[in-house]
């Protein structure tokens, strides 16, 4: 029972490691800049809130620079080249996500992911092209951002973009 008396302190000296990491943090660790998100194709919006569940449009793969990845995988882009395409979604998406609830820190978890993938009708690796976003969510909010998900494949997606993911978040209020 002496050793008990222990515990506090060793807390303490714990209470930092334990300490969930700030998503921000996380994201400019990574390297990642959060631009302005994209402005809606046509006439819908890129987030809708509604108690503490945030619904996020389809985004697609927007380049730093400007533009989108186009194309379809299995012919005009490889798997490695649509996962990267995923990833700028995931990007694309966290901006507009950002803009919806304010700060980062404040999703509880990524809940659904609907991942397409824009590919050669013969094309059988949607879920591997779609891990490039599921992977850059669990980086970030790590167990979080584990996720229900669907990667399907579709004959052409707007403007040509190489993939477009919609998601779920739950958020805390």
């Amino acid at each position: 029972m002496k050793n008990l008396a222990f515990i506090p302190i060793i807390l303490l000296f714990l209470a930092p490691a334990l300490k969930a990491q700030d998503v921000n943090e996380k994201i400019k660790e990574l390297g990642i800049t959060l631009g302005e998100p994209t402005k809606p194709m046509a006439n819908y919006v890129k987030a809708v809130t509604t108690g503490n569940l945030v619904f996020l449009a389809g985004h697609g793969p927007a380049l730093p620079e400007g533009g989108n990845v186009t194309g379809k995988v299995g012919r005009d882009l490889s798997i490695e080249e649509g996962q990267r395409a995923a990833r700028l979604a995931g990007i694309s998406m966290l901006a507009s996500l950002k803009a919806e609830i304010g700060d980062l820190n404040r999703v509880s978890r990524i809940v659904k992911v609907t991942g397409m993938v824009n590919c050669t009708e013969d094309f059988t690796q949607q879920p591997q092209v779609i891990n490039g976003f599921s992977d850059l969510m669990v980086e970030i909010f790590g167990a979080k951002g584990k996720h229900a998900r669907a990667a399907v494949g579709m004959n052409s997606l707007p403007s040509n973009i190489a993939v477009e993911i919609e998601m779920v978040v739950e958020i805390e209020n």
